[in-house]
């Protein structure tokens, strides 16, 4: 499985039925540096500081606690997996509520079935039999007692259907209304309020697409380029940008069909595209007595393929006046339609600070984490008090922000081409705060041992970082990053702030290829290969002097303190000769000369086989300098690390090893031109034979990917049909050459 986080290990508990969980120290929601008035001090800041001054853990179903909060409900479900549940679990437990979970047949053994305190199965995997399928989740409600449902992010979220029918059931929906969540849901309906309400809108098509033929004609009256996006629902499904003709008609099939498979509603809406924007949003909350406020913007414009993957809080590019304009007309748009809860109104933003009304998403916004970092506001639970009659407890002056916060969301992709991976994760290691300032915040819902399925969207955890300053909130995330091995968008240009939707097709035009290694990289990277060679060498020799045991004395009594070794990266780059010296006897400092580079002492902590290595570098003419590396797998002349995001294959030889190595024959490269192969795991959607056009629709995490004949061939043999699971880099089609003469 080509996964952006590998190797991890993350101790979970199972929480019983009235326990509180607020001594955990990577998940803090606010922090102590914010002064607020006395009536801020809601019971989010409450628990918070029970968790930095008080007792390891608090019951809040005692009695004795129980006075200093308003009551909500007994029991409430989620209707939803993954780590959203999760972190609508932990809040509710916290509070003093029971939690129900949800799960299909594929999340039968996930983190949220563990952590809640009852769990329904609601039907097979695919989302339309389980998360989408209303009746059996009233069937869950019923059968537990559960008074009121949220529904996290995506599936039921934005379904005004549902909350219909909970209504009916005399069961609460914390969220909106039916109403504003028909009217604002629907991109096409929303965008016609939000022109009444007086907000700024993009200009394009205020109605339903109807077919391929109606699409072309609204983008040729529109201008070219056009954005095809699905009335229902958000998240980057159902979107697609075209710059032609045969763009959009393209567009419109795949765009269609991805949301109907994602949200059940296969609509669509056309608008102006505006390129090179920057996306801004503002998260609102309103309460049933027409208290509504407007929180500090969150920066999304780090995208792929329409869908997020880091946020930050605030935005390096508004000023307090624009800043103000938008969070002002965000509320006067849930004004118009009495809105309730929490939602979030997305805006385009230009060069010039003009900005456009793009959506609103009516439900909690996957990014509100970095939102609560700089609030010290609890959003799950203002959306439960509110659900439960309770006003507002803070006003529009109450509210401001302090520091700069980040989320970087994990996916489970290749990150060159941005394709689904699935699998089981055999390790896992999250980050975690390395001060009580708790600057490292995850939202996750998987443990180790994990499967990641093709059924659902491919986002398995949120890393959130905080700092006094943006610099040091960047730096944190980098360093944890680094210990999650994962990619890290570490340019000039990033730390600039200058960025917008397109920063990631501009900086990788072609996916992320890797981290190239030269010169100072280069050299960090063959050291700490090295080290990493000559600490599993002097556990060998431990292994051979102890005759099978490590347990017997002079250990180590016959192994070498100097290797001369020759190490190579990925066979790009020839063999480098490298001479390693084991400082006194200290088995954690290591002396490394290798031609072009100063000598370098490395020191390092790494009990053998573990994933992560913390390693100190210094020369004779540098400060030293701290790095993170990733210990992957062994291979059978080195090992795999992962080094700034990238994974490299090392291969070391000692002196006798090298001399031979000239004459291993490389394997030639399997020809591959005449077979058609399933980029990612999936399931097939549809077949096409005609060369130039399309050969097949593979579908995985509700993203479909065409295949294409890249030349004029026959079809020799088609080994799939619509509807059949293919593995990645599964035979599909196989073709022939065509003759010409023919």
């Amino acid at each position: 499985m080509n996964i952006l986080i590998t190797r991890a290990r993350v101790v979970r508990t199972r929480f019983s039925a009235n326990s509180v969980i607020i001594n955990q120290k990577n998940f803090a929601f606010c922090r102590p540096s914010i002064v607020l008035p006395a009536r801020y001090f809601h019971s989010s800041l409450t628990t918070y500081y029970a968790n930095i001054q008080g007792p390891q853990s608090v019951d809040y179903g005692k009695e004795s606690f129980k006075k200093f909060i308003q009551q909500t409900f007994d029991k409430i479900l989620i209707a939803n997996r993954g780590e959203i549940a999760v972190r609508v679990i932990r809040t509710a437990k916290k509070m003093g509520i029971k939690t129900v979970a949800v799960y299909s047949d594929a999340d039968a053994r996930s983190l949220h079935v563990e952590m809640a305190d009852e769990a329904v199965n609601i039907g097979p995997a695919p989302s339309n039999q389980s998360y989408l399928n209303i009746p059996n989740i009233l069937q869950a409600i019923k059968s537990t007692g559960a008074q009121a449902v949220h529904p996290g992010y995506g599936f039921l979220s934005e379904n005004s259907h549902f909350v219909k029918a909970l209504n009916e059931a005399g069961v609460t929906f914390i969220g909106p209304g039916e109403s504003a969540m028909a009217d604002l849901g629907d991109k096409i309906r929303s965008k016609i309020i939000a022109k009444q309400s007086g907000v700024n809108t993009i200009p394009g098509f205020d109605g339903v697409v109807k077919d391929s033929n109606h699409a072309l004609e609204i983008a040729q009256s529109v201008g070219y380029p056009v954005m095809l996006k699905a009335s229902a629902g958000g998240g980057g499904k159902g979107m697609r940008i075209a710059w032609n003709d045969q763009e959009v008609v393209d567009g419109f099939k795949i765009a269609s069909q991805e949301s109907l498979s994602s949200f059940g509603d296969n609509r669509l809406l056309i608008e102006r595209y505006i390129d090179n924007p920057r996306h801004i949003e503002i998260q609102v909350i309103a309460d049933k007595f027409g208290n509504i406020l407007y929180f500090p913007e969150r920066e999304c414009s780090i995208q792929r393929r329409n869908q997020k993957v880091i946020e930050e809080a605030p935005s390096t590019f508004l000023d307090p006046a624009t800043r103000k304009a938008m969070g002002e007309q965000a509320a006067l748009l849930a004004k118009h339609v009495s809105y309730v809860s929490a939602g979030t109104v997305e805006f385009l933003v230009d060069a010039q600070r003009n900005f456009y009304f793009l959506e609103m998403n009516t439900r909690l916004q996957v990014e509100h984490p970095i939102t609560e970092y700089i609030t010290g506001v609890d959003l799950v639970e203002l959306m439960i008090r509110i659900a439960a009659n309770q006003k507002l407890s803070i006003t529009q002056e109450d509210l401001k922000f302090h520091g700069w916060a980040f989320e970087s969301r994990v996916y489970a992709e290749d990150p060159e081409k941005y394709l689904p991976s699935i699998g089981r994760l055999s390790k896992y290691i999250e980050p975690r705060s390395l001060t009580d300032k708790h600057e490292v915040r995850c939202d996750s819902g998987i443990v180790e041992g994990s499967e990641i399925s093709i059924y659902y969207d491919p986002l398995i955890c949120k890393l959130s970082t905080y700092g006094e300053t943006r610099d040091e909130a960047i730096n944190t995330m980098l360093k944890a990053l680094d210990s999650y091995v994962i990619k890290v968008i570490s340019s000039q240009r990033f730390r600039s702030g200058k960025i917008s939707t397109k920063f990631l097709a501009e900086e990788y035009p072609g996916g992320f290829k890797g981290h190239t290694v030269k010169d100072e990289s280069l050299h960090e990277l063959i050291s700490i290969s090295a080290f990493v060679h000559a600490k599993r060498d002097l556990r060998n020799w431990s292994w051979i002097d102890g005759e099978g045991t490590l347990f017997k004395k002079n250990l180590n009594k016959n192994a070498p303190n100097k290797w001369d070794l020759w190490i190579s990266v990925n066979k790009d780059i020839q063999p480098i000769n490298v001479k390693v010296k084991k400082k006194g006897t200290n088995e954690e400092e290591f002396e490394i000369i290798m031609p072009n580079y100063p000598r370098t002492i490395i020191s390092a902590k790494w009990p053998l086989e573990t994933p992560l290595i913390n390693a100190c570098l210094r020369t004779d003419n540098q400060e030293s300098r701290a790095l993170t590396v990733q210990y992957i797998d062994p291979l059978p002349v080195g090992f795999r690390l992962q080094y700034v995001g990238t994974k490299f294959d090392i291969t070391v030889h000692n002196q006798r090893q090298h001399e031979l190595s000239q004459y291993m024959i490389e394997k030639p490269k399997e020809d591959l031109s005449n077979l058609i192969l399933s980029p990612m795991p999936g399931s097939v959607v549809s077949l096409a034979v005609q060369a130039g056009t399309e050969i097949a629709v593979v579908e995985a995490m509700k993203m479909q990917n065409v295949l294409r004949a890249s030349r004029v061939s026959k079809v020799k043999k088609v080994n799939v049909k619509p509807g059949d699971a293919v593995a990645a880099d599964e035979v599909l089609v196989e073709l022939e050459e065509v003759n010409k003469d023919t």
